[in-house]
């Protein structure tokens, strides 16, 4: 990651969490303790955020209550070739003309590339998502009614009249905090609450994740392993999980990491 990539990453961080480690900067940046350091040193003088013993914080602390998990100027930077990849094969899934629904998140924005060529008939929860498909595709977008939560740019709402109820979809597409044997994770309940409303409004389940989120868990399930129709993820999945979604009766389809060429992806049947 470059240096401009990390002062992204750590400023992303320390204004959604306040007060961040050294440690949980390298993991999010994957830099070594003394590149992190001085990365903190040159934030510090350009008074961009406080150096503290053993990390950094805000200058000002977040004027609204977000989401749980982390923001989505730091998770599109994790894993971004398994991401296209992944996406690119969820949208040779589509045909032109169907009622698709798109869930926020970083993996299935990349579906927004592909998805330029095509002409959809897309529902989103993402603003980002929204408003790339109006101003570079020919795709009819309709967006969900809520706030917009800024670090995860996402609109949701508690409400059961935000139009989610009104819009059929074949299929719909979504990400994951975390999967294991209960199901889909996720970090935090207005998000379970949204999103299984969504999940209520479409035929099929398709989830996009790349293989490091079999190893990721959460405190809330989101729907279990059996109403998931296809799992998309990277080839570094290993045969403990293929076995398990297998088991739940899921169809897995496995794309070469940091190729997203359809001819690369395999489908292993359910």
């Amino acid at each position: 990651m470059h240096e401009k990539d990390r002062h992204r990453v750590i400023l992303s961080a320390v204004q959604d969490r306040s007060l961040v480690t050294v440690v949980d900067l390298c993991a999010l940046t994957g830099a070594s303790e003394a590149t992190v350091r001085r990365d903190i040193n040159t934030l510090d003088e350009k008074k961009l955020l406080r150096r503290v013993r053993g990390g950094a914080e805000a200058l000002t602390t977040t004027p609204f209550v977000g989401l749980a998990g982390r923001p989505f100027s730091v998770n599109e930077t994790l894993n971004s070739a398994e991401k296209q990849a992944i996406a690119a094969a969820a949208v040779e899934l589509c045909e032109d003309g169907e009622p698709i629904i798109i869930n926020g998140g970083t993996t299935t924005f990349q579906m927004v590339h592909p998805l330029a060529s095509r002409r959809m008939q897309v529902f989103t929860n993402s603003f980002p998502i929204a408003e790339h498909l109006l101003k570079n595709t020919q795709n009819t977008v309709m967006l969900s009614g809520g706030i917009i939560y800024r670090e995860q740019n996402i609109i949701l709402s508690p409400f059961d009249n935000d139009v989610t109820r009104n819009f059929y979809a074949k299929r719909m597409f979504m990400g994951a905090q975390g999967i294991g044997p209960l199901g889909l994770m996720e970090g935090d309940p207005l998000l379970i609450q949204a999103e299984q409303k969504l999940i209520g409004q479409a035929e099929e389940l398709i989830v996009l994740v790349d293989s490091t989120k079999f190893e990721q868990r959460s405190s809330l399930v989101l729907c279990p392993l059996e109403r998931i129709d296809t799992i998309i993820t990277d080839d570094k999945i290993d045969d403990r999980t293929a076995t398990m979604l297998e088991t739940a009766d899921v169809t897995l389809i496995v794309v070469p990491s940091g190729a997203a060429q359809k001819e690369g992806v395999a489908t292993l049947p359910a």
